[in-house]
């Protein structure tokens, strides 16, 4: 078998749907198995995602293991040549899968390969490359140098902002919201360190792979990443988990350093996650006292479609959930830019741009974003699920909620 594809899912079924129809499109050529390791979710993710694909391994875990323990499970199970990990709220486009899998059967010496993501606005998302967080890297990103010099090659390299992001070339760490490795490299390094619950866990894999002699690399391939919808980012949990990998990260591989070094920078962190608490009590009390308004969608959601059936179906969703939306009917690309530029020129902040997912294939859509970053919020229209799904919400017609 050629690849095993694992994702961990946490309560977001209709993104793990959206993430497999676009997955089913790029393995179309591919000899592949798909595992979904469910962490213990409560909103009936297994029975819902068994039903609808019968050809994924969904495999019931009775405790929520967290990221690492979860995909390790999966990767004892599987049997590709290669594992690739993927995140539940991505998409990825048809041609994706198998240009990296070309890519990684012409250079044997390749451990780990990443891509190109964006988010819904179709901005670059900066973890597409990341440089090993050293003593050095990992202070300036804390201590905020990083974003005020992103393009210095020393002080903006835990982003390698510097580079250009149309070439492929060799990185140091490959996110594991889209992270294909080979599983020779993983027999070398071993699997996913479980002292990382989330977060962290794909830079320590990354690094071990990079240790043992093996390269990572970056692919300029397009795909779009949600960007945390499995996480609630409020949460004191949260912010434990994610500055307690940073502390995990550095006391395993740097403890050795001289004390001088090794105390700022564990300084630093403690700092961030402190102001980090302090920031979200704050908003809190701030909204339970009416000082926080709710967010009120004030542009509408503009879907393209070209079916009648499509227009049936969102039409439906729309006045079950209220919502306020331009519907409009396309038969080619010069049409949505034209949408696309009226949005421009009404100067809407970031509406929603929603497209029919069995009418447009998920490469032009990147593409189109991608090109008019900050313009619009990406989203789909799937008529079979009868769903609209953003990066903010999932809308149903209450048909599919029974």
């Amino acid at each position: 078998m050629k690849l095993s594809v694992v994702i961990v899912n946490y309560n977001v079924k209709y993104y793990v749907e959206q993430c497999l129809k676009s997955l089913q499109r790029s393995l179309a050529t591919v000899d592949a198995e798909v595992f979904v390791m469910d962490n213990h979710s409560r909103d009936g993710s297994v029975e819902y995602l068994s039903s609808r694909f019968p050809w994924v391994k969904v495999v019931r875990l009775n405790h929520n293991l967290g990221f690492a323990k979860a995909n390790n499970k999966a990767i004892t199970m599987s049997h590709g040549e290669y594992v690739l990990l993927l995140n539940p709220d991505t998409v990825v486009s048809e041609t994706l899968i198998p240009t990296v899998l070309s890519f990684m059967d012409a250079h044997p010496h390749v451990g780990a390969s990443g891509v190109w993501m964006m988010d819904a606005s179709g901005e670059n998302a900066k973890e597409s490359r990341r440089g090993v967080p050293t003593p050095m890297t990992s202070f300036y990103k804390l201590s905020g140098l990083c974003s005020l010099f992103p393009h210095h090659p020393r002080i903006g390299k835990y982003y390698m902002c510097a580079h250009p992001w149309d070439q492929a070339e060799q990185i140091e760490i490959v996110s594991g919201a889209f992270c294909l490795l080979r599983r020779k490299a993983l027999e070398d390094v071993g699997l996913l360190d479980e002292d990382f619950f989330m977060y962290g866990e794909d830079i320590d894999l990354s690094y071990r792979i990079l240790k043992a002699g093996w390269e990572n690399w970056y692919l300029p391939c397009k795909m779009l990443h949600y960007k945390g919808e499995s996480t609630e980012k409020s949460s004191f949990r949260y912010v434990h988990v994610f500055y307690e990998a940073m502390l995990i990260f550095y006391r395993k591989h740097y403890r050795h350093f001289n004390i001088l070094v090794n105390i700022p920078v564990q300084t630093a962190i403690y700092v961030k996650a402190f102001h980090a608490l302090v920031s979200m009590q704050l908003h809190k009390m701030r909204k339970s006292m009416g000082f926080v308004s709710k967010s009120v969608r004030r542009d509408p959601l503009y879907v393209v479609f070209a079916s009648v059936s499509s227009q049936s179906v969102c039409q439906n969703i729309i006045s079950f959930n209220g919502l306020n939306a331009d519907l409009h009917v396309v038969s080619k690309w010069d049409e949505v830019m034209n949408i696309v530029a009226e949005m421009s020129r009404r100067h809407l902040s970031q509406p929603f741009m929603v497209f029919d997912s069995t009418l447009f294939a998920y490469h032009e859509v990147f593409d189109l974003i991608n090109n008019h970053p900050g313009q619009c919020l990406v989203g789909w229209l799937d008529p079979e699920a009868q769903l609209i799904i953003t990066s903010k919400d999932v809308f149903s017609s209450e048909s599919a909620h029974k």
